[in-house]
């Protein structure tokens, strides 16, 4: 195949992405397809987005984390964040190369690395184990590009996170500019009772606790769930189950879990 309809596979994933999320282990696959290579998509904290192996392999024992967890030790991740450009077929025994597989020993292991950058930071890495031949120029031009696809799908995903968070953020605000005085300082004795983002509320001993009336914590209390800020459910004489459903509402009332 043509590197032109290579890149074009990429453009699919890249233009599907606008209306969900680019799953990285679909451009993994493609890269592995067509270099016949492991492939290995790093974030900038060394958590593996996505991978795809063309070859089976036992992790060494020292290494099984890496695959559990999906994540490279700090060690080497500030190794690979180092790494300013492409390298280009590195042997085993160079720095940047981690040799996790048992299989490989002994093989024509060739590495290339990838840096992924994207608006002047430094967003992951992209990590081609070959056992075959030497990568050529037409491979890393699509690796390059595999990389650039996948900057801009980080920094989508970062865009659209920084918007639910003010999202977020706008909706606990308004719902507690609707408070009274005696309203918001209920919700703050409720919350500080509750263990974590869940648990069960006795109005009545918060009331004679706080020294308020019941009707202002379940005024209060009806606010929120209008706002879709928490979820309520009685359970009659044992009292109310309540659930945060936004997680900056703590944040907001300066309640520390």
């Amino acid at each position: 195949m043509s590197l032109l309809n290579k890149t074009r596979k990429l453009n699919k994933i890249l233009q599907k992405s606008g209306t969900e999320p680019v799953v990285f282990d679909d451009i993994c696959e493609i890269l592995s397809e067509e270099l016949h290579s492991d492939i290995y998509v790093v974030s900038r904290r060394g958590k593996i987005l996505g991978h795809k192996f063309t070859h089976e392999f036992t992790t060494k024992d020292e290494h099984t984390s890496i695959l559990e967890e999906m994540k490279y030790s700090d060690e080497y991740n500030d190794t690979l964040l180092r790494v300013g450009e492409t390298l280009v077929n590195l042997s085993s025994d160079e720095r940047q190369v981690l040799n996790i597989e048992k299989e490989y020993e002994g093989k024509n292991k060739i590495t290339t690395i990838v840096p992924i950058n994207g608006n002047r930071e430094r967003l992951g890495t992209v990590i081609l184990v070959s056992l075959e031949d030497p990568f050529n120029d037409e491979d890393i031009v699509l690796a390059e590009y595999s990389a650039t696809i996948i900057g801009l799908e980080i920094l989508r995903s970062k865009q659209l996170e920084s918007e639910e968070d003010q999202r977020k953020n706008d909706v606990v605000d308004l719902a507690i500019q609707t408070l009274s005085y005696s309203e918001k300082e209920a919700v703050n004795h409720i919350f500080r009772e509750l263990d974590g983002d869940e648990g069960l509320l006795v109005a009545s001993r918060i009331a004679d606790k706080v020294g308020i009336t019941r009707s202002v914590i379940v005024n209060a209390l009806r606010k929120l769930e209008s706002a879709g800020v928490i979820k309520s459910r009685s359970l009659g004489m044992k009292g109310t189950r309540i659930t945060i459903l936004n997680d900056k509402l703590l944040e907001k009332l300066q309640i520390k879990k």
